[in-house]
This record gives C-alpha cells, sequence and structure tokens, in this order.
C-alpha cells in the first residue's frame, strides 16, 4: 500500500464491470448476488443513519435532509432505494457507462439523483463534502488504497459517517468469495475478485483512523442457504461491514 500513484483507478478492474454494465438491473444477470446482498447493507445503512442523526424511522421519507455520496454507485442499486427514502443522493463511479445506466433508470423510475463520472479523489480536490460516505463493495477494486480511503474520509462532513462494505482476506473468504461464488457456484464471474487485494476489518479500521475517522460499529454479513438471503452476523470472516464516524 503506496502512496506513489495519484489516482486509485485500475483500468482492468473499470474495463471489467463496463462489459456487465446492461445487466445492472436484472436480477437474475451477473449482478444477481448485489441484488439479494441489497437488502442487508440498505437496512444497515438506512438503521444506523436514521439513529445517529435523530430521525424518525415512522415516517415514510425518514432519510429527508441527509445527504449522502454513493461511491462506486455502478447501477444505482443502493442510490435509489435510498433516494426513495429521502435521501439526497449524489452517486460517482469511474466507469462512464454505469453513470449512463444508472441516469437513465432513475429517470424512468422518476427519482433524482446527481449521477457524475468521476472519482472519489477528484471529488475530494473540489472541496465537496457529504453527510454520509458510502465506500460499498469497492476498496477491493481500486489502486492507492490509502488515498482512496484518504479522499472517502475526507468527503464526509464533522459529524458525518462512512460505511465501508468490502472482504476480508482469509482463507474462508477464498474458498467461498472466490471458489465458492465464482468458480462453482457460478454466481460471479471468474476474475470478479482479487484474494491479495482483500482486506481485513483491522486494515479498514486503521485506514479510516489514520484520515481522522472514529470506528462506531463493525459487522458481519452471511448467507443463509435455507432462507436464500444475507442477515448480519458477528461472523467478520467473509463478508463485513465498517461504520466510522467523524468528530463534529
Amino acid at each position: 500500500m503506496s502512496d506513489m500513484t495519484d489516482t486509485t483507478i485500475n483500468p482492468d478492474e473499470i474495463a471489467k464491470f463496463a462489459a456487465m454494465a446492461d445487466e445492472w438491473w436484472d436480477p437474475k444477470g451477473k449482478f444477481k448476488p448485489l441484488h439479494k446482498f441489497n437488502p442487508v447493507r440498505l437496512g444497515y445503512v438506512r438503521d444506523k443513519v436514521i439513529a445517529h442523526f435523530g430521525k424518525d424511522s415512522t415516517v415514510r421519507r425518514p432519510l429527508e435532509g441527509v445527504r449522502i455520496l454513493d461511491i462506486g454507485c455502478g447501477g444505482g442499486l443502493l442510490s435509489e432505494p435510498l433516494a426513495r427514502l429521502g435521501a439526497t443522493m449524489v452517486g460517482i463511479d469511474a466507469g462512464e457507462k454505469n453513470i449512463r445506466i444508472a441516469q437513465l433508470h432513475a429517470q424512468q423510475s422518476g427519482l433524482e439523483i446527481d449521477y457524475r463520472a468521476v472519482t472519489a479523489e477528484a471529488l475530494d480536490g473540489s472541496g465537496e463534502r457529504f453527510d454520509v460516505v458510502l465506500n460499498m463493495e469497492v476498496v477491493e477494486h481500486v489502486d492507492n488504497v490509502p488515498l482512496y480511503m484518504k479522499s472517502c474520509a475526507s468527503l464526509v462532513k464533522p459529524g458525518g459517517l462512512m460505511f465501508t462494505a468490502t472482504i476480508n482476506r482469509t482463507p474462508r473468504a477464498y474458498a467461498l468469495a472466490i471458489v465458492g461464488a465464482e468458480y462453482v457456484l457460478g454466481w460471479l464471474p471468474r476474475g470478479t475478485h482479487d484474494f491479495s487485494k482483500f482486506l481485513t476489518p483491522d486494515e479498514i479500521s486503521a485506514l479510516s483512523s489514520r484520515n481522522g475517522l472514529k470506528i462506531i460499529d463493525k459487522t458481519g454479513v452471511v448467507f443463509h442457504p435455507l432462507a436464500d438471503a444475507w442477515r448480519q452476523s458477528r461472523d467478520l470472516g467473509v463478508n463485513y461491514m465498517v461504520l466510522a464516524a467523524k468528530p463534529a
């Protein structure tokens, strides 16, 4: 992990997701795992944001007045439901094709979402800041992780939150997230993940703390085959989420 380069873009990763971009909104297509994963991460974000900002969980749009940045938004799978919950959404992605698809789908859905083809470090340089920054399933696909995490943390307003979701670097994660998901079950195209790019919860926590954030929660996410659903768990061994806050 070095700060030698001033970009986090990995061209191979951008090309990989661009090739699948037309399937973002097909729940049975190549992004089927993300569609299944979406409810648990959406619920986690919703509940933590409501609690942190003292919002009313009983109203139809409880996130009204909260400005959220969705980094690596892809086709908008997380941005759209959060917009429906009332959040003011900005979605960014380094892949222009992803942004075009996200813009079209939001328009068709009657949602106003500010989608931009830009990197986290470029947006950070503009001085824009957000109540909440979502860094969900992105860090394992970027180059120059320290610069990326520094940019993400910098984009959080004082008093704001950052959510990071990724995959742990454990033998079990290799067996399940790569061998199982990509080669045995075919949930993901082969080559979607690179085990060497996985980060442990301690590494994510250290990178967040180094950039002025305080870790306030960690949760694992596990798949329950009988329920055919992902659920929160105390097991951080494979998929997990880390919540950090910036002091006001």
